[in-house]
């Protein structure tokens, strides 16, 4: 199996930002990309927020290779090589649609999901052709952020692994091979093990969640761009990192439960942007205006690294 972009043809279901960006993403490299969107409404907007995204990243010739289905009954299958699931994160949905896949998709066609949480074995745990599935998680925005994680399943096979990081490398993204499909991946579980101690430091009212944030973006985080937290121990010393270690392992929060002052505006309905509330208040003028400032840093920075990204073709 060898994917390159010229000839490969990729079917996204699912339209919503992080299928369409996803879509976007494969686009820019080249696939003939088709984005299958049930809703209406969404579907007549995709062909314009393309354009507005092609254009921004400087790929406005290679639009005519995104198109949008309204059905799974309106895809030629037999031109379909790649499937990208990108629909709600609920596993029974994303169970039924791999049953379906499973049936129309010809039997070299390599069915990917973009779940952030569920593994591949748990999505396709009854199917038959499992050799063929795999997770393929990609972060929001896809088309900015350069990372996305080729998520083996038990079953996956490994051709379909490094053939598709290598038309990820080919479409300019960053592919991390994470060998066994545990919840939260490699990335997630990285981040979520950072959220609970601050969480935990926030409820032990050792800190404020503004001086979290401050900590992480202007303090060793400012650094991740340059190096991750492997090289920066070279960087630093491997003794001193050591040390560091044995002081601070024993008192970091190792608690199952997740922090009161997450669960608990999550219980009431406060989820952040999407409910106008969360760890702060939100208004559309708002939401707006640290939208594009964080999109706008998300650019700064990709232009900042371009040079150790792969070339686009």
């Amino acid at each position: 199996m060898l994917f390159t972009p010229a000839e490969t043809k990729v079917l996204i279901i699912g339209g919503g930002t992080m299928g369409a960006d996803v879509a976007t993403v494969f686009a820019r490299g080249g696939c003939a990309t088709q984005v299958c969107e049930l809703t209406t409404e969404r579907r007549v907007a995709l062909p314009t927020y393309f354009a507005n995204q092609m254009a921004e990243l400087g790929y406005e010739e290679r639009i005519h290779l995104l198109t949008t289905a309204g059905s799974l009954d309106e895809i030629d299958w037999s031109e379909v090589d790649l499937v990208v699931e990108c629909i709600p994160e609920r596993l029974d949905i994303k169970q039924s649609l791999f049953i379906e896949l499973e049936k129309r998709a010809k039997v070299e066609t390599v069915l990917a999901s973009n779940s952030s949480s569920f593994p591949i074995s748990a999505i396709c745990s009854d199917l038959k052709t499992q050799a063929r599935m795999i997770g393929l998680h990609f972060f929001m925005p896809a088309h900015l952020v350069p990372c996305v994680e080729v998520v083996y399943g038990p079953k996956t096979s490994p051709l379909v692994g490094e053939s598709l990081s290598r038309l990820m490398t080919a479409c300019g993204m960053v592919p991390v091979t994470v060998k066994k499909d545990l919840p939260g991946f490699l990335a997630n579980r990285l981040q979520h093990a950072l959220s609970r101690e601050a969480f935990w430091m926030v409820d032990e009212g050792i800190a404020s969640l503004e001086d979290i944030d401050k900590a992480v973006r202007f303090g060793f985080g400012f650094r991740y761009l340059a190096a991750g937290p492997v090289l920066q121990r070279d960087h630093a010393g491997l003794d001193i990192h050591a040390a560091a270690g044995a002081s601070i392992y024993p008192s970091l929060n190792n608690s199952p439960e997740i922090a009161q002052c997450l669960a608990e505006p999550a219980s009431h309905g406060k989820l952040g942007m999407k409910t106008g509330e969360g760890f702060f208040q939100w208004t559309p003028e708002t939401i707006q205006a640290e939208r594009e400032r964080y999109n706008n840093l998300l650019r700064a920075s990709l232009q900042l690294i371009q040079k150790e990204l792969p070339e686009i073709k």
